[in-house]
């Protein structure tokens, strides 16, 4: 992993380029690495488990979004700055535990 300081094209620059090369940054430290492979890496049924209730969220929240009335009903008390889509998927987590 290499650490980058002081440079003005990777400060504050976080994301991967083409799976192949991840930038991080961790306060005013910006480090590069290789994109890990994931391919090996076995799941526990406890992450399977959060994975399909998030799965069930995303579904929910999409379905509000298609309605409209759900949709205003959800975005009564949304923050202000907040899309209706995470709102809905916040509330569905919080419902369903």
């Amino acid at each position: 992993m290499a650490i980058v300081k002081d440079n003005i094209i990777t400060q504050g620059l976080s994301g991967n380029i083409d799976k192949q090369i991840v930038f991080k940054t961790r306060g005013n430290t910006t480090f590069t690495a290789r994109y890990p492979d994931m391919s090996k890496v076995v799941p526990s049924e406890k992450q399977l488990a959060e994975k399909s209730r998030f799965a069930k969220a995303v579904e929910y929240a999409k379905a509000i979004i298609a309605d409209p009335i759900k949709k205003m009903e959800v975005a009564a008390h949304t923050p202000k700055g907040k899309l209706v889509y995470h709102q809905a998927i916040k509330d569905y987590l919080k419902n369903h535990p």
